[in-house]
């Protein structure tokens, strides 16, 4: 059976994040995109996949046989379009972030719960090569019992324009908005949290930097980004009591993808050796390892792979209630408070 689905939004999240992993899956049909403007010219690259194209919002929303709608539109809009979706009856995959307040993803999911349908955040950074090689590492338990973790998304950009925007518009909600979920998922709900948020280019415009702790009973994650890292740190450093992983190099999708390189061409998103992250640690019998730590293959599209499975066969979603909420506030309570601070989570 097809998932059949649709579209708002026809940007560069629709055609470079979404499409190029959907329509190699021969178990889910985009059948219609809406966009408020026409491109003929990017519309004509997909005639082959039978998409419909349309200006009319209507028309994708009342089209009975569209099942889902993904949503990738700016920022503001996420709410209202997803609130339109619920109501007409289809279930909902919203590009990051979910909402841009706690009390709007309560009311949706609470609207999604009340109709029947799900409703869910396209986190398809659990789904990088990186992140599943450092959830290798953890789950086969070379690194003992977990100190710290630090996760860095970093770039050197260093000219900011004018470019003024609200809050949810920073990397905070950009970008932290999926390394946040990444230890959301690997270990649920944090004690208490520190920001430091800040604009470092321009003070004009949103915030260009964090760092956001995550502090848990025994251990703490460090989350960074920075728009103004000429070398790179490591994408992954976590240490533990037994030993030590680094991973350097980031998930290479989006490289591939920014390249025009999609998916299945062969080697896409792959990393190659010199590029593995390496695990050193002592064993039980007290001799000292290091081993690398083959990437495993990231891909994005799985994310839709999981809503297949929980639309068609009733499978539990990729990403709970609980994990949508607990990240929103994360993110809420950064942007309502004073920097630096720490945070209690109730």
């Amino acid at each position: 059976m097809k998932l059949k689905m649709g579209f708002i939004g026809f940007g560069k999240s629709t055609n470079r994040y979404h499409l190029p992993y959907v329509l190699t899956r021969d178990h889910i049909q985009v059948k219609m995109i809406y966009s408020r403007t026409r491109k003929p010219e990017l519309e004509e690259q997909y005639r082959e996949h039978g998409i419909l194209f349309t200006d009319e919002l209507n028309s994708l929303l009342n089209d009975k046989e569209i099942q889902l709608i993904s949503i990738c539109t700016s920022h503001s809009s996420h709410y209202e379009f997803a609130k339109q979706c619920l109501l007409h009856d289809k279930h909902v995959l919203i590009e990051k972030p979910f909402a841009t307040t706690v009390e709007e993803a309560k009311e949706l999911l609470a609207l999604a719960k009340e109709r029947n349908l799900l409703i869910l955040p396209y986190q398809n950074r659990r789904f990088d090569s990186d992140f599943l090689a450092l959830k290798e590492v953890l789950v086969k338990g070379y690194l003992g019992e977990l100190v710290e973790i630090e996760s860095r998304l970093d770039y050197y950009r260093p000219d900011a324009p004018d470019a003024p925007g609200q809050y949810y518009d920073g990397a905070l909600f950009g970008l932290g908005v999926h390394t946040i979920d990444q230890m959301v998922s690997l270990f649920g709900r944090p004690k208490a949290v520190y920001y430091d948020i800040r604009s470092i280019r321009n003070p004009k415009n949103p915030d260009d930097y964090f760092q956001v702790e995550l502090f848990y009973p025994t251990f703490k994650v460090i989350l960074k980004t920075s728009h103004i890292v000429k070398t790179p740190s490591a994408r992954f450093t976590a240490h533990g009591t037994k030993g030590s992983f680094i991973k350097t190099r980031i998930d290479q999708q989006e490289a591939c993808l920014k390249a025009g390189i999609f998916p299945p061409t062969p080697g896409f998103g792959e990393d190659d050796t010199d590029h593995y992250g390496k695990v050193t640690f002592t064993d039980n019998n007290a001799e000292d390892h290091i081993l690398p730590i083959p990437t495993p293959q990231g891909d994005y599209g799985r994310v839709y792979d999981h809503l297949y499975e929980s639309i068609i066969n009733g499978k539990p979603t990729y990403v709970s209630e609980a994990e949508i909420l607990t990240v929103m506030e994360i993110l809420e309570s950064g942007r309502k408070s004073s920097t630096p601070t720490i945070v209690i989570l109730p």
